[in-house]
């Protein structure tokens, strides 16, 4: 059986925080179906470079730091925190500067050493609270 959890530690590691993109087709599948804390939902790696690229322009220092790995079969839950620095915009706000944290979390289902689908809930209110700061 397949150690899915690595193939999550590394998703994390090698893609959202060190933003590698050959990892994109190492722990991806071709036909990945995902959709993300932010309301984006994409299929395929192109799709799914274009998300990380939106997000790391948004948070250039983003650090997702996993809190809990839970698996069973070829699905993956992971209890996450993410930090960073917010220079670009999203959800309407334009670079702030401010440092955030908040917390999400992942399933994901994999299929012969990858990624086939991802669904990410973070809690973004959580989020624009602090990107609306005074």
């Amino acid at each position: 059986m397949q150690d899915y959890k690595s193939v999550v530690r590394r998703y994390y590691s090698e893609i959202w925080n060190a933003w590698s993109e050959p990892a994109l087709e190492e722990l991806l599948s071709p036909d990945i179906v995902f959709r993300g804390s932010i309301g984006t939902a994409v299929v395929g790696i192109a799709g799914f470079k274009q998300y990380v690229d939106r997000i790391r322009s948004a948070f250039p220092d983003l650090h997702n730091h996993i809190e809990e790995l839970i698996a069973e079969g070829d699905k993956v839950a992971a209890h996450l925190t993410y930090t960073g620095t917010h220079h670009g915009e999203l959800f309407g706000f334009p670079g702030t500067g401010r440092k955030i944290t908040y917390q999400g979390l992942a399933v994901f289902r994999c299929k012969e050493g990858k990624i086939v689908r991802g669904f990410v809930l973070g809690d973004t209110e959580t989020l624009k609270r602090q990107l609306a700061q005074e």
